[in-house]
């Protein structure tokens, strides 16, 4: 049952920040709830939805994509699209359809292809997204974090360098300090726009160094969510990811977003309570992952509140539960906190 806004209330005004799959759980689980008319904010308590996504992807259809037209990745935004749009079921699957076949076309979805040709019809990536949104008729808006094209670098423990977002993730080196090439990259002045006026700002789930640190190294970004008036809540993952964040406990992920930004971003943090399965857990420790250990008393001292719900799901693999976690953002973040 969708929890009603009280009526006259204020609607709320969200700004997501992320990218890969953590992003589009929490899109689509808010998107039935934003209002798209005066007469549905007196109901429904989300006045707008935006979306903040990394573009730093250099692998798969997207990366070709890329490499081949000069274009930013669409395939996080692409994804988010979908999470977004109303219709999941035939546009949705449209966009997320992967070509199997084909010299050339094997390997690029449906949705990446489109992106990519509206973006040069129109000369302007961003201009593209909108359009595309409104093809897919989307609950919400959704800005690439900058329209410049830029990758990653991750300097590591040994000294070493490693570039691309694809090859990152790939090695197995503990990670000193990420940073954008280039290194000062324009953000999208809509991006600041957004967060400068959101009520709410939720960063997270997603790969730390993959999906969130990137959107908060644009110049400005970190900047601008440490001087929002609005609540900062950072959605904790539920397992570490090799590679990337092995052995980090959720109090790990807090320090080192504070250490790329330089900034306390945070008023909340929102974890699992729910243990992972014994066999899940074997199967993903022969893989190098392992349930992230929420260290409350090290969270608490960093001057973080914290909020837990059971919000695991399992189906072989493990990912957010979609409902309890849209109704903890709503209880904990929305409903408690709109004047009345």
């Amino acid at each position: 049952m969708k929890p009603d806004a009280t009526p006259g209330s204020r609607a709320v005004r969200i700004v997501t920040v992320g990218g890969g799959t953590g992003l589009s759980t929490v899109l689509r689980g808010l998107k039935d709830y934003v209002a798209r008319s005066r007469a549905e904010a007196v109901r429904l308590p989300i006045a707008d939805l935006a979306a903040v996504v990394t573009v730093t992807d250099d692998g798969g259809s997207s990366g070709r994509l890329r490499r081949e037209y000069r274009i930013l990745p669409p395939g996080d935004i692409r994804n988010c699209m979908v999470a977004l749009s109303q219709d999941e079921t035939l546009l949705g699957r449209l966009f997320q359809y992967r070509f199997h076949a084909g010299r050339g076309l094997r390997g690029h979805s449906f949705g990446n292809l489109f992106l990519a040709a509206l973006s040069h019809v129109t000369g302007d990536f961003p201009k593209a997204v909108q359009l595309s949104g409104e093809v897919l008729a989307i609950r919400g808006r959704i800005f690439p974090s900058t329209a410049q094209n830029v990758s990653l670098e991750a300097v590591m423990q040994d000294g070493s360098v490693v570039a691309g977002e694809t090859q990152i993730a790939r090695s197995r080196k503990r990670i000193r300090r990420l940073r954008l090439a280039p290194r000062r990259v324009a953000p999208l002045p809509e991006v600041l726009e957004a967060i400068a006026q959101a009520d709410l700002i939720l960063i997270g789930p997603g790969s730390l160094y993959t999906s969130i640190i990137p959107n908060l190294l644009v110049s400005g970004v970190a900047e601008a969510i440490e001087q929002s008036g609005a609540t900062r809540v950072y959605i904790a993952n539920l397992m570490t990811q090799p590679g990337e964040s092995d052995g980090y406990t959720v109090a790990d992920h807090v320090r080192a977003i504070y250490r790329h930004t330089r900034r306390p971003l945070f008023d909340w943090v929102v974890m699992n309570n729910q243990p992972v399965s014994p066999a899940v857990a074997r199967r993903y420790r022969a893989k190098g992952a392992e349930a992230i250990q929420a260290d409350v008393g090290e969270l608490q001292r960093m001057g973080l509140r914290c909020v837990f719900d059971n919000l695991l799901e399992e189906h072989g693999v493990v990912r957010h539960n979609r409902e309890r976690l849209t109704r903890l953002l709503l209880e904990e973040f929305v409903e408690r906190r709109r004047p009345r």
